[in-house]
């Protein structure tokens, strides 16, 4: 077992470059299978769960190569299978792309019911709903869902809640399909304007993607193409909150400010100094820092997979800060390992109370989720004495050689094997 070592109390300064968006990369790879042609996608991020996926479009047999490290060249042209089997997808949520993808081309899927953390309730009743809509007979049968039609039609489509899964799904299947497919009440994440624009550039028509009503008129073919997806606004995000726990200065390259609008609000709010550049922000200390309230929402609110980061950050803040979750019920795991490096935060309900401290001390912790595992690394950066994260594997789920990055920034952190850690302690010792 991997653990990341941190040697907390050491000011961040410096630049770091975000890699390219994990989220939209996990939709954009599957959405490659529509088009019987060769697609190149550039700024591909080098995370856990794109070689989880990757392994299981290889399956299906695509043909996958990387044409440098962060460029993929697929070529779905010889698909032999439309059957994902749970041992290929079970670590990941994103697998049920494959089944819209597959559905959309096809007419047909069987897809294992997706893995991922474990963060919450995450139905997909309004991807069936979807399918349904334009013509498909979705079935779960043995752990598989089962989607079949003769032909897909285009539909109006009103999603019950705003569910990104399901917005690309219903994209995903409704490009090739006969007719126009409106999808009202659709998510707005910048991953899904992603999508779409890849879509487009095969020669999907698909408009209004980045607003609450998405109009697709089905074509009959897509074709190859090169594209570059976006920035990853979550680890943006994270290292900024780095340069901030640290009370560093540090400036976060290769981003979309117009993506961290609902981050850099907050952080200004709480008195951090933001100097917006053209493709990156400066974070710095310019004031001593304010308690706040902060509320997760669905984009363009404040995000969910930003809502460990910030609470790691307001642990160290005087005052009572709020972090209110609203949008997934489980996702304050995390805060019993904060509270065994000394952090003061109590749970109730979908409310997390927060008590400053005037330091977070150096624990052995164990990451819960993605995020979770994010946040551990940044009260573990301003701790006092040595942090040990266990679970690094969720960690690499979303994130770049996080620790290559971050001792570039001047953090004293390295990964180690459990058994090269002891026997370290023992030297010490």
């Amino acid at each position: 077992m991997e653990q990341l070592i941190i040697n907390g109390g050491k000011r961040l300064n410096g630049t770091v470059s975000v890699s390219g968006a994990k989220n939209a990369a996990l939709a954009i790879i599957p959405a490659s299978i529509l088009c019987k042609d060769v697609c190149i996608i550039e700024n591909v991020p080098c995370v856990n769960d794109i070689s989880v996926l990757l392994d299981a479009m290889i399956e299906l047999g695509v043909k996958v190569n990387y044409i440098d490290e962060h460029t993929i060249r697929i070529d779905a042209r010889k698909i032999n299978t439309i059957r994902v089997n749970y041992e290929h997808i079970n670590k990941i949520r994103a697998s049920y792309y494959l089944l819209g993808a597959l559905l959309g081309r096809f007419n047909e899927a069987e897809v294992a019911l997706p893995g991922g953390c474990n963060i919450g309730n995450r139905p997909i009743d309004q991807h069936i709903k979807g399918f349904e809509a334009l013509g498909a007979e979705v079935s779960i049968e043995h752990g598989m869902i089962n989607a079949k039609t003769d032909k897909l039609v285009g539909s109006n489509i009103y999603l019950d809640v705003v569910s990104v899964g399901a917005t690309i799904n219903i994209v995903l299947a409704a490009v090739l399909a006969e007719g126009l497919t409106v999808i009202e009440n659709a998510a707005k994440e910048p991953h899904i304007v992603d999508v779409a624009n890849f879509l487009n550039s095969m020669g999907a028509d698909i408009k209004g993607s980045g607003t609450d009503t998405i109009k697709i008129h089905g074509v009959k073919k897509l074709h190859g193409t090169q594209y570059m997806m976006i920035p990853d606004q979550i680890e943006a995000g994270t290292y900024m909150v780095a340069g901030v726990i640290t009370g560093g200065d540090v400036t976060v390259t290769n981003l979309i400010p117009k993506h961290m609008e609902a981050i850099s609000a907050k952080l200004k709010e709480m008195g951090v100094g933001i100097e917006e550049l053209d493709e990156g922000i400066r974070v710095f200390m310019k004031e001593p820092l304010k308690s706040l309230h902060v509320k997760t929402l669905p984009y363009p609110g404040f995000p969910t997979d930003m809502q460990p980061q910030i609470t790691a950050l307001l642990a160290t803040i005087k005052g009572t800060s709020l972090m209110t979750e609203g949008v997934w019920e489980n996702r304050f795991q995390y805060t019993d390992e904060l509270n065994r490096m000394g952090a003061n935060i109590k749970v109730e309900g979908s409310t997390a109370f927060i008590t400053g401290v005037n330091g977070l001390t150096g624990a052995e912790v164990t990451s819960t989720d993605l995020r979770a595992g994010a946040a551990l690394v940044l009260a573990g950066l301003a701790a006092e004495g040595q942090t040990v994260i266990n679970h690094t594997d969720y960690i690499d789920r979303g994130y770049e050689h996080i620790e290559i990055k971050l001792q570039k920034l001047g953090a004293n952190i390295y990964r180690a094997t459990a058994a090269e850690n002891k026997k370290e302690l023992f030297k010490v010792m």
